[in-house]
């Protein structure tokens, strides 16, 4: 959607009619994962295309937005202020693609406002169980190429990791649907994937326990969400960045709280599994494991299948240049640098995308981010701090300190480099 001034001929349109579609179509933007600053710009300028001033405030579980009719001039006050009370969206690469090319379609006028609203009520039908089961499969395949990409572990705990992930994937899509459940998803997953590693570490085969309980994990883990936060703060969002910051620190202190639970209860009944590093996987098994990758994140972000090979591409493209800035950091640190190189050249491509393209630029962006946040270093920490270990506690807190600011400040340069013509 590309903010404007220009009215259009649905200006004269019923002023109920426009705010009922907007609204609409911040639910939608809420609901698929849309970060603060974005969804009100994308909200704003939609507004004036149909003759109206909102404005919008956004959080991670609520949206409050005043409507202004333009046509009182510039003397007129508010005439409706609606509140959304929303759950926290999560990334649907897909549907997003789909809001957006509705409300593109209104503004144009190729479709007529009520049209483009049921359109958008109609986004939110259930998923079907063909897709429930690709996320779950995704979870899977994103554990097992994790294990051979960035823990070069064993082929014992790529295929043990695999399971977990699959089983993880279960109970997230249940919890879909159980609101009680979904609670303590976080919690239960983490318990379950520990219970998992350590039993079988006893009684099938010795694992690296702790990276197959990381990996089995990975897709849980909140890095988006502490990237979205710092982006969100460090353009003065400050109640969307905080509040979606603490809901990150509360994912990781479930998850963590489930792995210790899990442990001591194994402890408990005499099950320590046997903590080995077995033969690592070949150094070859690094360029499939990241097309497998690659895919299970295009599946589990829901993009839509004109757009695996680009989200796929993202992903690799993310993941490389993270590392060749890595190799060629020199005397600078190797991790914080490398990773704010990929979040340049992430955040660069997602912007040209957009413009050239016309289709939100989160199709590279998100995706392409998505191996570079720290939300794994950010899990280890808290985990440190409760086994009492505080000094190696605070250096990986430290350093998850140092990546966030790396990865945002890529961003933020790709921005710079390359401005955003499209408000998503």
């Amino acid at each position: 959607m590309n903010p404007s001034v220009v009215l259009t001929p649905l200006a004269a349109a019923p002023l109920n009619t426009r705010i009922a579609f907007l609204l609409e179509l911040a639910r939608r933007l809420h609901q698929y994962g849309t970060a603060a600053p974005r969804l009100e710009g994308a909200i704003g300028g939609s507004a004036q295309r149909l003759g109206l001033a909102a404005d919008v405030w956004s959080s991670p579980t609520a949206i409050i937005i005043s409507f202004t009719d333009l046509s009182q001039g510039e003397d007129g006050v508010a005439q409706v202020t609606q509140v959304m009370r929303l759950a926290p969206g999560d990334v649907n690469l897909g549907r997003l693609c789909e809001a957006d090319a509705i409300a593109d379609k209104v503004i144009a006028g190729d479709i007529e406002l009520r049209e483009g609203f049921r359109r958008l009520r109609d986004l939110g039908r259930p998923e079907t169980r063909r897709a429930q089961a690709g996320v779950i499969a995704s979870y899977a395949l994103a554990a097992a190429s994790v294990v051979a990409l960035l823990l070069h572990s064993s082929w014992a705990d790529l295929i043990t990791s695999a399971l977990i992930g699959l089983i993880i994937g279960i109970i997230t899509v249940l919890s879909a649907t159980r609101p009680r459940l979904a609670v303590a998803s976080e919690a239960i997953s983490a318990l379950v994937a520990t219970v998992i590693a350590i039993v079988v570490s006893q009684f099938v085969v010795p694992l690296a326990i702790k990276s197959v309980i990381l990996a089995g994990l990975i897709v849980l883990m909140p890095g988006m969400a502490l990237t979205t936060a710092v982006r969100e703060i460090s353009s003065q969002h400050l109640v969307a960045g905080v509040a979606r910051m603490g809901g990150a620190i509360a994912t990781l202190i479930k998850l963590t709280f489930g792995t210790v639970a899990a442990t001591q209860l194994c402890n408990a009944l005499s099950i320590e599994g046997r903590d080995y590093a077995l033969p690592p996987l070949p150094a070859w098994t690094d360029y499939p494991a990241l097309l497998v990758g690659a895919f299970a994140f295009a599946v589990s972000f829901r993009a839509a299948r004109r757009d695996w090979l680009v989200v796929m591409a993202a992903v690799v493209l993310g993941y490389l240049s993270t590392r060749w800035g890595g190799a060629l950091a020199g005397k600078l640190p190797a991790a914080p640098f490398g990773v704010f190189l990929g979040g340049l050249i992430v955040g660069s491509l997602a912007n040209l995308y957009a413009r050239f393209v016309h289709r939100p630029g989160a199709v590279i962006r998100e995706p392409g981010i998505i191996l570079l946040v720290p939300g794994s270093v950010g899990f280890r920490s808290v985990s440190y701090l409760l086994e009492r270990d505080n000094s190696l506690g605070m250096d990986t807190g430290l350093l998850l300190v140092t990546l966030l600011i790396a990865l945002v400040a890529g961003l933020l340069f790709g921005d710079l480099l390359i401005a955003p013509r499209r408000s998503l």
